[in-house]
């Protein structure tokens, strides 16, 4: 049997991934900061094989080997933990760079350290492609084209620095260690929840919508 970590298991995608593990046979290993909070993650144990075949363990982005357990021994993983928007005056830095950079590379540092993590998936975003000066010159985009981070940092674009930075990051850290890496660069994701709360994308997108 195949067995998986996804980060950030209560997330939006991250629950579309497990209940599409589970109802292939695979086995998985969900990662949250609060495994304890039924509130967040009781609705994964309803998912179809979830009982059997489950599961949730305690993890932290900025906690440096707190990912050992859940990638050792696993096939793959996919990387979903990552702070999408901080409100504002919070600490930047603290609340949203810091998670989603050095999150990143410590979920790598720990798939470096398993001998049976055959590909890494990081789910990145459309914000590390778009944000530079000369984008009139260069549409459509391709792989070759990066936010520029200090067109990010001269509008306060601190999600689309924070994006564009750990992908950097983690491409230059899989290519030195020999991790086969995947990025997908998604825009707005919405849909169906199968969690108890909307998620951050969506309440945005009620907003613009409902003024």
């Amino acid at each position: 049997m195949r067995e998986y970590c996804v980060t950030g298991g209560s997330g939006f995608i991250a629950a579309y991934l497990i209940r599409s593990l589970l109802e292939k046979g695979c086995a998985v290993r969900a990662t949250v900061r609060h495994p304890e909070d039924v509130d967040k993650v009781g609705f994964l144990w309803e998912l179809n094989g979830a009982r059997e075949r489950l599961r949730i363990l305690k993890a932290d982005l900025l906690d440096e080997g707190s990912f050992d357990e859940a990638v050792d021994g696993v096939d793959g993983v996919f990387h979903t933990a990552s702070p999408v928007f901080v409100p504002h005056g919070d600490d930047v830095k603290a609340n949203l760079i810091d998670p989603c950079i050095k999150g990143t590379m410590n979920v790598l540092k720990s798939c470096k350290k398993s001998t049976t993590v055959k590909r890494v998936v990081l789910t990145s975003s459309c914000s590390s492609i778009r944000y530079r000066y000369d984008i009139d010159e260069n549409t459509p985009l391709n792989e070759s084209h990066w936010s520029d981070p200090e067109y990010c940092k001269a509008h306060n674009l601190w999600y689309a620095y924070a994006k564009t930075t750990a992908e950097r990051e983690a491409w230059r850290f899989a290519e030195e260690n020999g991790i086969d890496l995947v990025v997908v660069n998604p825009s707005f994701v919405v849909g169906p929840l199968l969690g108890p709360k909307p998620t951050s994308t969506l309440l945005l997108i009620l907003s613009i919508i409902k003024g």
